[in-house]
């Protein structure tokens, strides 16, 4: 089964072209990082706007260099939620638009679920059931998959997401946006002992988060170190990422331990955080667990993930309807 795969949940514009759930024929993303820099965030009213100019352009060129001919697409999987709604709107109503004109099927899927899958466009992937840490800008949770469309939620996070906190805590230090792939730079140079941040595990049996403290942290020690914190970045970042990746790789392998099972999943952009991969590896190898971790461009916002998880509601015989919507959150 062909299926064209649409991403338009937060910046990125994205399409790709994926066969059966694990051949990517094309992946295409149009990032809007240059638009919302000066702001130091996304401002959903200009994600809007962007999404609407680079949907068709970006949907043709998943086409063009996919091979083959739009007329032998199967289906459409698209984003339908979580995610900013304008955002999801431009995606969403395009799939629809796209499907019906050329008379094929299609299905509205979760970008969670999205991320969870992105690990079967590997060559290796995990054997059912695993637990997934699903880290990223808005989302931290862990999860329990035990199939392609079931993942039962173990935690999330209470307050700031871990991709959320590498931002703010960029922002605090006028580093630039976005900031986990700037912090996981600037960190090589530091030492991650240098500062004594917390490490909010808030209840150690729980696989809940909460980052919102250690931001906190952070912002107080910038302000009482003014006249000099400029010269202690890099082992600022340090401390600060080491906190937050120490926290991750235990909640991850405790849970895998919980629900006694040897393989592990790390998805999300922060997944391609260089430390927090080094960290969970090391410490699974320890305990026997295997890591599955997707490469860097499945890690980020892409539509490749959206066609995978699509493709197995499809094949189910879930298709969505012209009057279904979009949503922005999911049920806690």
């Amino acid at each position: 089964m062909i299926i064209l795969g649409i991403e338009t949940s937060c910046d990125e514009t994205a399409a790709s072209v994926v066969v059966d759930g694990t051949k990517i024929l094309s992946s295409v993303v149009s990032s809007q990082i240059a638009v919302h820099s000066p702001y130091g965030g996304v401002v959903p009213e200009l994600a809007s706007r962007k999404h609407i100019e680079a949907i068709v352009p970006v949907v043709k060129e998943a086409i063009n260099s996919s091979g083959i001919n739009f007329q032998k697409l199967d289906a459409v999987a698209v984003t339908q939620g979580p995610g900013l709604i304008g955002s999801l709107l431009v995606g969403f109503s395009f799939a629809k638009a796209y499907a019906m004109a050329l008379d094929i099927p299609w299905v509205g899927v979760s970008h969670l679920e999205g991320h969870i899958n992105s690990v079967f466009l590997e060559p290796d992937p995990p054997v059912f059931p695993f637990v997934a840490l699903l880290v990223s800008g808005g989302h931290t949770s862990i999860y329990h998959v035990t199939s392609h469309t079931k993942a039962v939620l173990m935690g999330q996070t209470r307050d700031d997401a871990a991709g959320e906190a590498f931002d703010k805590v960029a922002k605090m230090l006028g580093l630039g946006y976005p900031g986990g792939g700037i912090i996981g730079r600037l960190a090589k140079d530091g030492d991650p002992e240098k500062i004594s941040f917390p490490r909010p595990f808030l209840d150690k049996l729980s696989f809940d988060f909460s980052f919102s403290g250690l931001k906190t942290s952070v912002n107080r020690y910038i302000q009482t170190h003014k006249n000099e914190y400029r010269n202690m970045i890099p082992d600022i970042v340090a401390s600060f990422q080491e906190s937050v990746v120490d926290v991750l790789s235990y909640k991850i392998i405790n849970a895998s331990m919980v629900k006694d099972c040897n393989n592990i999943a790390m998805v999300g952009g922060v997944a391609a955080n260089i430390r927090l991969r080094e960290k969970v590896k090391e410490e699974a190898a320890k305990k026997g667990i295997y890591v599955h971790i997707p490469s860097f461009d499945l890690c980020t916002d892409n539509a490749a993930m959206i066609a995978a998880i699509g493709y197995h509601y499809l094949i189910k015989g879930k298709v969505s309807h012209i009057n279904d919507d979009v949503y922005s959150k999911v049920a806690i």
